[in-house]
Order: C-alpha cells, then structure tokens, then sequence
C-alpha cells in the first residue's frame, strides 16, 4: 500500500523514489494526475540529475486541443515496495503519476486538505 496526503490547494501527493540506470536515486513528492495516461513525469532537470536514458518521442493531445511533442526516458520507481522499469515523460510541471502507473490499484483520495490518499492492490 502506497499512502500520501491531500495538500491545501487540494493535490493529492505521494513521496517516490526514482532511480536511474547507474542507481542514483531521487526522492520526489509527485501528484497524482487522473487525466494524464501515461506512467511518470518529470522536469528534465531531474531527468539529468538521474542520468536517464531516452527512449523515443512522444505526441498528447492537450485539454485545449494543441498536441505536445516530448522525450520519454526510462526510469526505476520503487512502487508498493516493489521495483518497476517505466517509461517517464519528460514535462516542466511538478511530477505527475499517471493511469499507467495506477493500473491495477484502487485509488481512494479524501477530498479535504490533510486528507488521506491510499493506493492499494486491487483483489
């Protein structure tokens, strides 16, 4: 089970661990996004920071219609106690964690600042 917070401007957090391919390590507090598909953003000064690897381009279409082009890297997270290789979208906003990373868990966010967020298996 994974747990976090629902800050003051009402996000709902959690604190990851990132790792890139020559095991530096990064602690990061990422938000989690519900209308981002993908698995993991990141700023590229982290993605520097890490040394990750590109992988390829990628294309989203935006909520106002424009389409965005960006690099996607590779990247360990440690996630529910377990190590997972994922792709990571290179963006400059705050981390994001994305439905692809959520798969196969519940989400239960309580709404209020300081309230709960928990991911857990689904059975």
């Amino acid at each position: 089970m994974i747990t976090g917070v629902v800050t003051d401007d009402r996000q709902a957090v959690i604190h990851l661990t990132v790792r890139g391919p020559t095991g530096q390590e990064q602690e990061i507090e990422a938000i989690i996004d519900t209308g981002f598909d993908g698995w993991l953003s990141l700023p590229s000064s982290l993605i520097v920071r890490l040394g990750l690897l590109w992988r390829q381009r990628g294309r989203a279409l935006l909520a106002d219609g424009r389409e965005s082009v960006f690099d996607i890297y590779e990247a360990t997270v440690v996630w529910d106690g377990e190590v997972r290789r994922i792709p990571v979208d290179e963006a400059e906003t705050a981390p994001l964690v994305g439905m692809s990373l959520l798969e196969g868990y519940e989400l239960i966010v309580q709404v209020r600042s300081g309230g709960n967020v928990i991911i857990k298996t689904l059975s």
